[in-house]
């Protein structure tokens, strides 16, 4: 047995000597086939076999029939390696390809490969094709890469590369293709500009570079006379556009992509670029006219993408024909529609002002496919549209348009969207509609149509049963005047999601067909004459509900029963619930979110948070005497107060000196949780401004329904400057921390009404074309006070139509003025993600009190309720991968925004509301900084750190701004309050002192005690504890010193990788 070995070894030794003496005779170089083996090394995972059986020297001596290996058949050097997306996962060592001298194409694309790219990849300098792209690369990019001469295409795109560039780009003289988009690179792109040469295509998009585009002409003019493709979207850069001059030496360009930035100032003239196909601006900061040659056909456009900026004037003609794709949306441009337009298949002119006959569009010659003129000033009657026979979308949403409906899909045949809502037409609804075969959504609620659904004529039931009919997904009819009953017909429109035909003067019993309709999900009959039963098996998909305002009767069908009592009441009087009447949907019997606050850093003494305490209750008695005089004072002059007290809040006796003011509604009052100022005054185990910003903010976004704008401190002329001393204090051994006491009380509806001598002084300006309303909708909805904050006073206001809104009244003296105003909200507005509460719409008034920002109200509570709420408990404690989600998609919310250019600002877990039954993590408050002033954003920065989220760079800078690390630190502390259920208010003695939150988790961890931290709740059994220790050592890398703290993509890669 012990000669078996050294002879086995021999046999082996023998055979590797064999193989390299073939790979010699056959012309290859032994060091390059050991370069190969080396590098297969760091590869771990091969799903399909390619490359860890195959690169066998045993089974196939000519490494010519390796995948991905070519060589030179003149020299036999290996001169081409390409594995891209093979599903390869491992840590490649890149200086293990050193000795392939003579490699000229190095292509791993669309792998899982990590890892750092080592400088030693800059010896193979014979390189002329470099992809690395879709892989999972991180830091920063070597800067020996400059010194490949000869590389002519470089794709690094779809990784995780940080940092700035290297210097010397310069000194690649043949680099065609530079694509560098969807990492978190940073650096002034003008440097960059002008360290290009003769590139012609250069991708850098999804990115963090900056600075402005406003460079001097020699330094681009290298890049100009190339330059074909140029795609800088999704970054940060700001300042103005190109130089005319400058602009004008691109003479080759095709493609130019600045999406997505802070561009600002006006366009120059395009008139000089004849190969320009392709202009994307959209959502950028730009402002004045637009400029004529690019819809005149001075430039060969295709695609022309305006839209979210600041145009001005009118569109008198398109008369370019070759522009296929026009967006100008979201801007404000006025005049009529354009008199001509020649040959565009996309057109979108929504959300401006433009105003003036619809009929203008008979005389456009364009093969339109998709027209949306929504959210404009358009009057008269639709005209024939019969030269528009492909035309598939079709939308004239909130408009002024009259006249009855014409028979859109006799001339339209290929129609799939229709939607006509907001208008003022009437007639009756044509048959047609029901019988196309292509149409999926038509809307055409909020209009006068009379007469009944004309589903039951005899053509329409044959169409109804053929295989191909119909394909509609969603029909809203809602807000018209249509009369008798809902055909059974109903039934055969299978494929039906959403049905709303509410607030109509429908009458009958419901037809049993309903049950068909197996994927409908939202069903609202509301505000009708309905009468008889609930038709049974109605489909288990359905998340929304409503039959109010009807006279149904009979037992409600066992699975509506867990709908809300508003989705039945009021009407039906009839009904019988067998189990009793469902609960109010409202935040009548909710317990509000618990409070935390955070104390100063360091090392804080009992006598100095004592001392602290008691100075700052004083300070407030003295404000508050002078608060109430100052109130008296302006009731005798004006006969409104311009502050609201807790206690007027809670007896609705609100009034304000601006657009709307409140009346006393006659309703029953309505139950809901507030809080006294004398809990307020009196607690004496929390700081006192910390805790009321926290209360205001629990007051928010309590109850069953969430509050969809943005959390608010407490009455911000009366505490907000208040300077914090102390915390929280907590006695050794770790008790979980204790809730603050609420008084429920009633409070009174209350109307808001317009107040300004002129009822119109006003402008509400909707960043989502889905939402629309009037100003005297909104002054006369009922309203409920829910909080008072730094930002301003929240309400929440109830549409005619049911829909619930948020209404933040922002504070005097804390916004921009309207202008950047307007370019920061619609920035702001942009943010469409599911995991973020959008800003659907703002109000600026003629007085400077009268800025609004309005939202969704939706179900739901936050993070910080399901923390730190105490008996009586309705959650039950959050698991550790309930946690872990929550963490993971609070890092992936940030890096959408970060990939944006949008810090948030105001992270905290009042802001992060965990939706639906999978505790679906949701964002609100973010970006508000960027309507403030630097005043405003002072005082949200005072309030972040008084609650212990506020990064130390901020608190230490003179002008401080919120940033991508400052959010990332924010992150951090959230990471220790999944982990320990303690707040990071919260001031903790042990032996080293009392200590906060992130001081008290870094000594543990530096002692050796991490795993002391951990909840109790969860910290039990040993079947997580690698993962939560993962998730500590994240969080305490998230609080490093700036310049050490990793930015939000890797965070949320090092979040991704914790496997439970």
């Amino acid at each position: 047995m012990n000669l078996c070995f050294p002879f086995a070894f021999s046999f082996y030794f023998l055979l590797i000597i064999l193989f390299l003496g073939f790979a010699s005779a056959s012309g290859f170089d032994p060091s390059e086939l050991r370069s190969l083996l080396e590098f297969k090394k760091g590869i771990k995972t091969d799903p399909f076999d390619k490359v860890l059986s195959v690169w066998d020297p045993d089974t196939r001596p000519d490494p010519t029939s390796w995948t991905g290996v070519s060589r030179d058949p003149n020299t036999g050097s290996i001169v081409s390696l390409n594995l891209d997306r093979l599903g390869l996962v491992g840590d490649l060592k890149f200086h293990t390809l050193t000795p392939l001298r003579n490699l000229q194409n190095l292509s791993l694309s669309g792998n899982a490969f990590t890892g750092r790219v080592a400088p030693a990849l800059g010896l193979i300098t014979s390189l002329q094709h470099l992809d690395l792209s879709d892989n999972q690369f991180v830091g920063t990019i070597p800067g020996r890469i400059t010194d490949l001469y000869g590389l002519n295409y470089l794709n690094l795109s779809g990784n995780k590369f940080a940092g700035g560039l290297p210097d010397g780009f310069r000194n690649l003289q043949q680099l065609r293709v530079l694509d560098l988009h969807n990492n978190a690179l940073r650096g002034d792109i003008g440097g960059l500009l002008g360290e290009l040469r003769n590139v012609e295509r250069v991708d850098l998009s999804y990115n963090e570079f900056y600075g402005g585009l406003s460079v001097a002409v020699e330094n681009v003019s290298s890049l100009a006379n190339t330059l074909r493709f140029m795609n800088l979207s999704h970054n940060q850069l700001n300042g103005g556009f190109l130089k005319e001059e400058a602009i004008g030496l691109f003479k080759n360009l095709q493609v130019l992509d600045l999406g997505d930035n802070w561009i600002t100032g006006q366009l120059p003239s395009f008139g000089s670029l004849p190969g320009l196909h392709v202009l994307r601006l959209g959502k950028n900061q730009l402002f004045g006219p637009v400029p004529e040659e690019l819809l005149v056909g001075f430039v060969p456009l295709e695609e022309l993408d305006l839209s979210h900026n600041g145009f001005t004037g009118s569109i008198r003609v398109i008369n370019s024909t070759t522009l296929k794709v026009l967006n100008l949306s979201s801007n404000q441009l006025s005049g009529d529609l354009p008199t001509s337009l020649r040959s565009c298949e996309t057109v979108d002119l929504s959300s401006n002002m433009v105003s003036g006959d619809i009929s203008v569009m008979q005389n456009w010659e364009a093969s339109l496919i998709v027209l949306d003129l929504s959210s404009n000033k358009l009057s008269g009657s639709l005209p024939n549209l019969s030269r528009f026979e492909d035309l598939n979308t079709f939308n004239l949403r909130n408009n002024s348009l009259v006249g009855n409906l014409p028979s859109l899909v006799d001339t339209c045949p290929r129609l799939s969207v229709v939607e006509l809502s907001l208008n003022k037409l009437s007639g009756p609804i044509p048959g047609g509609l029901f019988t196309s075969t292509t149409l999926k959504n038509l809307n055409l609620s909020g209009n006068h149509f009379t007469g009944p659904i004309p589903l039951q004529s005899s053509r329409v039931n044959e169409l109804l049963v053929m295989s191909s009919y119909p394909q509609m997904e969603s029909l809203d009819l809602s807000d018209n005047s249509l009369t008798g009953g809902l055909p059974s017909e109903i039934g055969n429109i299978a494929r039906l999601k959403l049905l709303n035909l509410a607030d109509n003067k429908l009458s009958g019993q419901l037809p049993s067909e309903l049950s068909k309709l197996s994927n409908l999900e939202y069903l609202d009959l509301s505000g009708n004459n309905f009468k008889g039963k609930i038709p049974d098996k109605l489909s288990t998909s359905l998340n929304e509900f409503n039959v109010s305002g009807n006279d149904l009767s009979g037992p409600v069908p066992e699975n509506l029963r867990g709908f809300p009592k508003s989705s039945f009441s009021p009407g039906n009087s009839l009904l019988i619930f067998p189990n009793g009447m469902p609960s109010t949907d409202s935040a009548q019997n909710q317990v509000n979110d618990h409070t935390r606050h955070h104390g100063s850093k360091g090392n804080i003494r009992v006598a100095i948070i004592v001392a602290s305490v008691v100075a700052a209750v004083m300070i407030v008695f003295v404000l508050l005497a002078y608060h109430r005089a100052q109130l008296k004072e302006i009731h005798g002059r004006s006969g409104f107060t311009e502050t609201t007290t807790a206690g007027d809040a809670k007896l609705g006796r609100v009034s304000r000196p601006s657009l709307f003011k409140f009346h006393q509604n006659a309703q029953t009052p309505q139950t809901s949780l507030s809080f006294s100022n004398d809990h307020l005054l009196t607690s004496n185990s929390r700081s006192l401004s910390g805790q009321q910003e926290f209360v205001a903010e629990i007051v928010e976004h309590s109850g069953p329904e969430r509050v969809t704008t943005f959390s608010a401190s407490v009455n911000p002329n009366l505490l907000d400057n208040q300077s914090v001393t102390s915390g929280r204090k907590s006695s050794p051994g770790s008790p979980l921390p204790s809730s603050p006491r609420f008084i429920e009380a009633c409070e009174q509806p209350v109307i808001l009404d317009v107040y300004s001598p002129d009822r119109l002084a006003g402008e509400l300006f909707f960043l989502d074309p889905s939402l629309t309303f009037t100003i005297e909708e909104l002054s006369r909805a009922p309203a409920e006070v829910l909080g008072r904050g730094s930002h301003g006073t929240l309400y929440k206001a109830t549409l005619h139509n049911g829909h619930m809104l948020t209404v933040k009244w922002l504070r005097v003296g804390l916004v921009k003025h309207k202008k950047e105003f307007a370019k920061e909200v619609k920035k702001i507005g942009s943010v469409r993600h599911p995991n973020f509460v959008p800003v659907r719409a703002y109000y600026w008034g003629p007085r400077e009190q009268e800025r609004l920002l309005l939202a969704d109200y939706i179900q739901c509570d936050s993070l910080a309720l399901h923390l730190y709420e105490t008996t009586p408990r309705r959650y039950s404690p959050l698991s550790f991968g309930q946690r872990l989600k929550v963490a993971v998609e609070v890092a992936q919310c940030l890096l959408y925004l970060h990939d944006r250019g949008l810090p948030h600002g105001n992270l905290k877990p009042t802001n992060i509301l965990l939706a639906d039954a999978d505790y679906h993590a949701c964002l609100t408050d973010y970006c508000l900084h960027r309507l403030m002033t630097p005043t405003g954003i002072a005082e949200q920065i005072l309030n972040l750190g008084a609650l212990g989220y506020c990064a130390p760079e901020l608190g230490s800078a003179s002008k401080p701004v919120p940033s991508f690390k400052a959010d990332v630190y924010a992150l951090g502390v959230i990471l220790m309050e999944l982990l320990t259920r303690r707040s990071a208010g919260d001031i903790i003695s042990g032996q080293s002192g009392a200590v906060d939150l992130t001081d008290w988790v870094r000594l543990c961890d530096q002692e050796g005690r991490g795993m002391d931290c951990i909840d109790r709740d969860i910290a039990g059994g040993e079947e997580h504890l690698k993962a939560m220790d993962d998730l500590l050592a994240i969080s305490l890398r998230c609080i490093l010193p700036v310049n050490e703290r990793p930015n939000i993509r890797q965070v949320h890669e090092d979040l991704c990788s914790i496997s439970l």
